[in-house]
């Protein structure tokens, strides 16, 4: 039996706030959000009072988790520094958390945004996947790529963190939900050789993800780090479109070896596309290199070849912008129609020529993270 609404405010009321009020009774909560026993809410306090609210939020987590008829939950700590308030609220960022110095990456100041990094434990490397605009493939670009390295002998997951979209659930056909270890952490699912981490787990595909920049923050942090992922030599964050909150929180939480922009050959996504190399440059996340994708369209039947978005733009932007260009995919129906399937041409069709073209970028990939890792 699924738990209801009221059966998840009796827990919380059962949670204390760092002064003594019943959770539900503190006035810092959203409005909860249950969905086939997911549970999903947000504590808000200020930026201030974030360090306090830490263990309320794990507490919180922790039995709703422990509630019968909970199959999943997530309890974010959003935070937001009111105007005015000291300089030392702001470099604690949305979790409140001031920065431990033995994360600091190196050449990062104590009061730098990039102070927060830290490693997540048995992760040899983290590499985004991004663009500048939505409607580009990068999902699927990500889910492919994913593979391209697994086929390299890899060990790689995925972690889908397009907030708003979460599509990665349906590109690799996951119906499960993810299970707790006894750490109370989160286990991936493990799908055709990937460890599969995404919001999308928990919240139904047609449930609006409408979301202040802060709750943004929250989540992916702790998708990031409230997750078994286990040992992994690399981690593909698919991001959500954009330069935003989602981007900066993953860069200044997690020292990023590199970030990979998809773009169409349209003048239109290559001027995006040069806002998000440009966001990755300024917080010293190295580019690993440009895809084209829906390169060229080739008809299926009488072989012509239709340049339907233009083409060579992205290769032309990489040289101008002096970044290696990894590669092309063609807009092609088998993509799209295993895509749909939950079946993804790489697995599909291993042998095929698309399957081909996403290990030759996922190798040109592996080849920029030794040079990037070598430097």
């Amino acid at each position: 039996m699924s738990v209801t609404q009221q059966q998840v405010l009796d827990c919380l009321a059962r949670v204390r706030s760092p002064r003594g009020v019943a959770l539900t009774e503190a006035k810092v909560l959203s409005p909860v959000t249950v969905n086939d026993g997911k549970v999903f809410l947000s504590i808000n306090v200020e930026a201030g009072e974030a360090r306090a609210w830490e263990s309320v939020r794990a507490q919180a987590e922790g039995a709703l988790r422990a509630l019968p008829g909970v199959s999943a939950a997530m309890v974010a700590l959003t935070a937001e520094r009111r105007p005015g308030a000291p300089a030392d609220a702001r470099s604690r960022g949305a979790t409140g958390v001031a920065p431990a110095a033995a994360h600091r990456p190196p050449h990062s100041p104590a009061g730098s945004p990039m102070a927060r990094q830290a490693e997540i434990p048995g992760i040899a490397a983290v590499i985004a996947v991004a663009s500048g605009k939505g409607g580009v493939g990068k999902s699927t670009t990500a889910l492919n790529l994913a593979l391209g390295l697994r086929d390299l002998g890899l060990k790689v997951g995925l972690l889908d963190a397009d907030i708003y979209g979460p599509s990665v659930p349906r590109l690799a056909g996951i119906n499960q939900k993810p299970e707790l270890d006894d750490a109370r952490k989160m286990i991936p699912v493990d799908r055709f050789g990937l460890k599969v981490m995404s919001i999308g787990f928990l919240v139904e595909e047609d449930t609006a993800m409408i979301w202040r920049g802060p709750m943004v923050m929250s989540a992916i942090t702790q998708m990031l780090r409230d997750v078994a992922w286990g040992t992994l030599d690399l981690l593909v964050v698919d991001m959500p479109p954009g330069t935003g909150d989602a981007q900066l929180t993953l860069a200044q939480n997690v020292p990023l070896k590199g970030a990979i922009i998809i773009s169409t050959p349209q003048d239109l996504s290559l001027i995006d596309a040069r806002r998000g190399l440009a966001m990755f440059t300024k917080v010293n996340v190295p580019v690993l290199g440009i895809i084209e994708n829906m390169s060229y369209f080739q008809c299926p039947h009488c072989g012509t070849r239709s340049d339907i978005f233009g083409h060579g733009g992205a290769r032309h932007e990489a040289r101008r912008l002096g970044v290696p260009f990894l590669g092309e995919i063609p807009l092609h129906m088998a993509i799209r129609e295993t895509s749909d399937a939950g079946n993804p041409v790489v697995v599909s069709a291993p042998d095929g020529p698309h399957a081909a073209a996403y290990r030759a970028i996922a190798a040109a990939v592996r080849d920029r993270l030794a040079g990037v890792t070598a430097t």
